[in-house]
């Protein structure tokens, strides 16, 4: 079910999660604060005790709440949240200054994908390497901002899949949503092409030549211009 964007037609049970998600992650409700009683929920949505409560095990599982026979739904410390979850990221995204969550991705990302462009480069197969090239190539020929985010998506999902380690692939998938969300904002900066083309060339040809130092080198290059993209774009001070 996505609750990200709930139609009219969904049910309460979305818009439950949705809004008492929202509200937890925004700090309406802060950790140890008890949300409303049951009955007054019920009351406020018009729903039943068991539409309520299959909302509430969402939230359990999200990390974001426990609850508890006579205490009730409280909300937890904000490092025990599941913060890749996609809702909890949503969340996020939507609840913090645009400047400083994208800040808090690119310097996740600066960890993570050098070091998986180093492994792709020591262990993509050809199929792999034909996956990515491709990838780069409907970028280069994309003919507006819009028409890139799709294939510099693929590009990156592209190199994480080609590390053949699927811990590491499934945790650069997990923050595609940022990702998209922050390339969506990058992508906006005159000249993208000029800019933002030679760097993710760099990265393919290091791979293509089984070069890891090269390929991490040239994907922290990248993720550093992707930085200063945003910064162009949100008009945020690049100090």
């Amino acid at each position: 079910m996505d609750y990200r964007k709930p139609s009219d037609r969904k049910s309460m049970h979305a818009r439950i999660v949705q809004e008492l998600g929202m509200q937890i992650v925004s700090g309406r409700f802060k950790p140890d604060d008890k949300l409303p009683a049951e009955a007054l929920l019920c009351e406020e949505y018009a729903v039943s005790r068991p539409v309520l409560r299959e909302a509430t095990r969402v939230l359990v599982a999200k990390g974001l709440v426990y609850s508890r026979p006579r205490v009730g739904t409280v909300v937890k410390a904000r490092r025990e949240w599941h913060m890749l979850d996609p809702d909890v990221l949503h969340w996020l995204m939507q609840s913090s200054p645009q400047n400083e969550f994208f800040n808090l991705l690119t310097s996740v990302r600066s960890i993570i994908e050098p070091a998986a462009a180093a492994l792709a480069a020591q262990f993509a197969n050809d199929t792999d390497i034909a996956a990515i090239r491709e990838a780069y190539q409907r970028m280069e020929a994309a003919p507006t901002p819009e028409a890139v985010l799709q294939p510099d998506l693929d590009f990156h999902s592209r190199i994480a899949d080609a590390t053949h380690n699927d811990l590491l692939a499934n945790l650069c998938n997990m923050l595609s949503v940022a990702i998209a969300e922050a390339l969506k904002h990058s992508n906006q900066r005159p000249n993208l092409h000029e800019l933002a083309m030679p760097r993710h060339k760099a990265i393919l040809t290091a791979i293509e030549n089984r070069d890891a130092l090269g390929a991490r080198h040239a994907t922290l290059v990248q993720l550093d211009d992707a930085r200063s993209a945003l910064n162009v774009v949100l008009g945020a001070d690049p100090s």
